[in-house]
């Protein structure tokens, strides 16, 4: 992933939302120095994209289980947009 730093691009999906989540609570929360605020808001941008990836990287290997008309069972890819 370019532009990610290593350390953003290492983390789950779960770390990077749950950072992302702790994040937004303090930007809510109004009490942090503009300063902070802004290199906490550069630092959400960034994981966001991260699990927006990670997103797409988990829609591109699920496959649809599909009921032929014969009764057949088959795997065919997901609709990836």
């Amino acid at each position: 992933m370019a532009d990610i730093p290593d350390d953003v691009a290492a983390m789950s999906f779960e770390e990077a939302l749950s950072e992302l989540d702790r994040i937004v609570r303090a930007l809510e929360g109004g009490t942090t120095k503009l300063d902070d605020a802004i290199a906490a808001y550069e630092r959400g941008a960034l994981l966001k994209r991260h699990c927006e990836a990670k997103l797409q990287e988990a829609q591109a290997r699920v496959d649809r289980i599909v009921l032929g008309p014969d009764g057949a069972v088959a795997v065919e890819p997901a609709n990836i947009q």
